[in-house]
C-alpha cells in the first residue's frame, strides 16, 4: 500500500483512456469509450472469465427490484456513465463466485472502492455502497459472495462455504483491480472497501487474511462472529417459539421500547425529547416494572408471565446451559422494536431460511431449532465452520504495518448485531495492539446513538454510509471520505458528523459521533445544532464479553 503512483500507458486503450478523461460532463459515451469498455469483454483473467461487459449511458441502468431498497430506482437515476463488467470467478471447481464491476467513463477518482453485501448475499448488491460509490467517482465492485442463487442450496458444498466466509470477497478485489489496471491504464492505485452486516464481515476478513487488498476499510455492525450471531438469532428465536404463549406481538415489543425509554432517555447525556440512548451501558431497565397481564388476560397493554420470562432470556443473551459460558451478546436495550428484531427473530414463516444455513450445513437432519444444544451442538457447528465463516482474529499488525486504515462503526439500537459484540472486538483488537492510544493509530470505532442495523433508527446517524441512499454534502459527514482522507496522509478523525435530513416539520439535524470510548453528550442550546454537543469519554467494554471459547 502507500501513497500510488499512476502512469498512463500507451498504445490504443491508453489513447482511449486521454480522450474519455478529456471529454465534457454530461456528453454521453463516446463511441471510443464504449468499445474500449467492450475491449474488456476480450480480456482474460485468471481463475475468472469476463462474462460481458458494455457502457451504460448516464441515467441508462435497469437496476432489479432491491427487496430492502423501494427507492433503487430513483437512486440509479441520477448516476453518471460507466462500463458495467459482469464476470464469474472459479478458484476451486465447485465455486462459482458472481462478480461486478463499475467503471466510471469520466471523472474517476484514480480510487477502486469495493462493497459488501447482506444477509446471505446470493446476488449482486447494487444498493449497498455501489451506486453512491460510482457518484463519489470511484470505480465500484460487489460480489454475489458465490452463493447465489440462494445461500440454503449450497449446504454440501464446502468450498462454497469458504468463498461465502471470505474467499469470494477477495476474488472480487482481484478482478477488479485488474479491470481498473486494464481500463484507465495505471499501474497502482488506491483501493477501499466498505459493507454493514455481511458486508461488515467481508470488511474485517479482508483486513485480517488478505491486509494488502485495502488502504483502508469502512466496516459496520458487522457479521463477522458468523456462527455465533447466529447462535444469538437461534437463541431468540427459540425463546419466542417456546410456547404460543411465549411471544410478544408488535406493539407489545414498543411497550417495552417506550417503558426503556421512559426509565433512562436523557439520564445517560442525551438531550431533552430523545427517543433513544446515548449509552445504553447505563440503563439499568427492570422488566418487572412493566404492566402485568391479569390471570386469563393477554392484550398488548400488558405483558404475561410467559412473555416476561421471554423478555429476560433475550435480554441475558445466549450461554452455554452447562457452563453458564457466554456466546454472545444480549438484546441492547432500546432496540426491541427496531428492524430485524425481536419481532422478525421470532418469525418462523421466514426467519430459520434466512439464518439457519449455519446450523443445517454442520448438522443436516439432526438440526432442529427447538433441540438445539448450546453446548454440545455448538461445539460441532464451531469444529465444521468457525475457521471458514468467523472472522474474529485481532491481531490486525500486518493491516497496520501496510498503512492501512479501519474505520469501525455500530448502531447503539441494532437488534441484530448487538453494540457490545463490537465493542468487545475493538477491545480485543486494542489489547493486540498494546493498548487504546495504539490501535487509535489505525482503527478508530464510533458508536452511532439510535442506529438501527447499519441505518436509519430514532437517532441522528446519516455518515454516507452503505446502504443509505444520499452522498453526503462534506467529508465531515462522510464516513468513507473521511477513511480515504486518513489513509492518504490525513489526521485520524475524533469525529463524525451525522446528520438526519430535514423532515416531519423538522430542521435538517447535525450531531457528532466520537471515537471510542467517547459518546456525544448535550451541553445545552439548539438539539439540532451540532454545537449543542461535545465527545465525553464513557466507559470502555460491555459489561458482558464472550467467553474465549466461543471466539474461534
Amino acid at each position: 500500500m502507500g501513497m500510488c503512483k499512476v502512469a498512463v500507458i500507451g498504445g490504443a486503450l491508453g489513447a482511449a483512456f486521454l480522450s474519455l478523461g478529456a471529454a465534457p460532463a454530461g456528453a454521453g459515451v463516446p463511441g471510443t469509450d464504449a468499445a474500449t469498455c467492450q475491449a474488456l469483454g476480450r480480456h482474460v483473467v485468471g481463475g475468472a472469465q469476463i462474462v460481458s461487459a458494455r457502457a451504460v449511458l448516464a441515467g441508462g441502468f435497469d437496476a432489479p427490484p432491491s427487496p430492502i431498497a423501494p427507492d433503487l430506482a430513483a437512486r440509479v437515476a441520477t448516476m453518471p456513465a460507466f462500463c458495467r463488467i459482469e464476470a464469474v470467478a472459479t478458484p476451486t471447481p465447485d465455486s462459482r463466485i458472481g462478480i461486478e464491476v463499475w467503471l466510471p467513463l469520466q471523472g474517476w477518482n484514480g480510487r477502486l472502492l469495493g462493497t459488501g453485501n447482506g444477509g446471505g448475499a446470493g446476488r449482486i448488491a447494487y444498493e449497498m455502497g455501489m451506486v453512491e460509490g460510482l457518484k463519489r467517482g470511484f470505480a465500484v465492485a460487489n460480489t454475489d459472495l458465490g452463493t447465489a442463487p440462494d445461500i440454503n442450496t449450497i449446504a454440501d458444498q464446502p468450498a462454497r462455504w469458504a468463498d461465502f466466509g471470505y474467499r469470494a470477497t477477495h476474488e472480487m478485489t482481484r478482478v477488479a483491480k485488474e479491470m481498473v489496471s486494464v481500463f484507465y491504464q495505471v499501474s497502482s492505485f488506491r483501493s477501499y472497501f466498505e459493507g454493514c452486516s455481511t458486508g461488515g464481515q467481508q470488511a474485517l476478513g479482508s483486513a485480517q487474511r488478505y491486509p494488502a487488498d485495502y488502504d483502508g476499510i469502512l466496516a459496520g455492525d458487522p457479521g463477522h462472529n458468523r456462527t455465533h450471531v447466529a447462535s444469538y438469532f437461534l437463541w431468540n428465536y427459540a425463546a419466542l417459539n417456546a410456547s404460543p404463549a411465549a411471544k410478544l406481538s408488535p406493539a407489545q415489543w414498543s411497550l417495552v421500547s417506550r417503558a426503556v425509554l421512559d426509565d433512562c432517555a436523557g439520564k445517560d447525556g442525551g438531550a431533552p425529547g430523545d427517543r433513544f440512548l446515548i449509552d445504553p451501558r447505563q440503563c439499568r431497565f427492570d422488566p418487572a416494572t412493566l404492566p402485568v397481564c391479569e390471570a386469563g388476560a393477554d392484550d398488548d397493554d400488558c405483558l404475561t408471565e410467559p412473555q416476561l420470562a421471554t423478555l429476560r432470556r433475550l435480554y441475558a443473551g445466549p450461554v452455554n446451559p452447562r457452563t453458564g459460558e457466554r456466546i454472545y451478546a444480549g438484546l441492547t436495550p432500546g432496540s426491541e422494536d427496531q428492524p430485524l428484531g425481536p419481532t422478525m427473530q421470532g418469525d418462523p414463516a421466514t426467519w430459520p431460511a434466512q439464518q439457519f444455513y449455519p446450523f443445517d450445513w454442520a448438522l443436516g437432519s439432526d438440526f432442529t431449532p427447538a433441540g438445539f444444544d448450546f453446548d454440545g451442538d455448538l461445539d460441532r457447528v464451531d469444529a465444521r465452520l468457525a475457521g471458514t465463516l468467523n472472522a474474529n482474529v485481532t491481531d490486525l499488525s500486518e493491516f497496520a504495518r501496510r498503512g492501512g486504515k479501519l474505520i469501525l462503526y455500530t448502531g447503539l439500537a441494532d437488534p441484530a448485531v448487538p453494540f457490545g459484540e463490537v465493542v468487545d472486538y475493538y477491545d480485543r483488537v486494542a489489547a493486540s495492539a498494546g493498548g487504546l492510544d495504539e490501535a487509535a493509530a489505525f482503527a478508530r470505532l464510533f458508536l452511532v446513538p439510535g442506529m438501527g442495523h447499519c441505518f436509519g433508527g430514532p437517532g441522528v446517524t446519516d455518515i454516507g454510509q452503505p446502504f443509505t441512499s444520499d452522498v453526503p454534502p462534506a467529508a465531515e459527514s462522510d464516513a468513507l471520505m473521511t477513511l480515504v482522507g486518513w489513509a492518504e496522509g490525513g489526521q485520524a478523525p475524533a469525529s463524525l458528523i451525522a446528520r438526519k435530513p430535514a423532515g416531519d416539520s423538522q430542521p435538517v439535524q447535525e450531531r457528532p459521533l466520537c471515537a471510542y470510548p467517547a459518546l456525544p453528550e448535550y451541553r445545552g442550546g439548539d438539539v439540532a445544532s451540532r454545537s449543542s454537543f461535545t465527545c465525553v469519554d464513557h466507559a470502555t467494554g460491555s459489561g458482558h464479553p464472550p467467553a474465549v471459547r466461543y471466539l474461534n
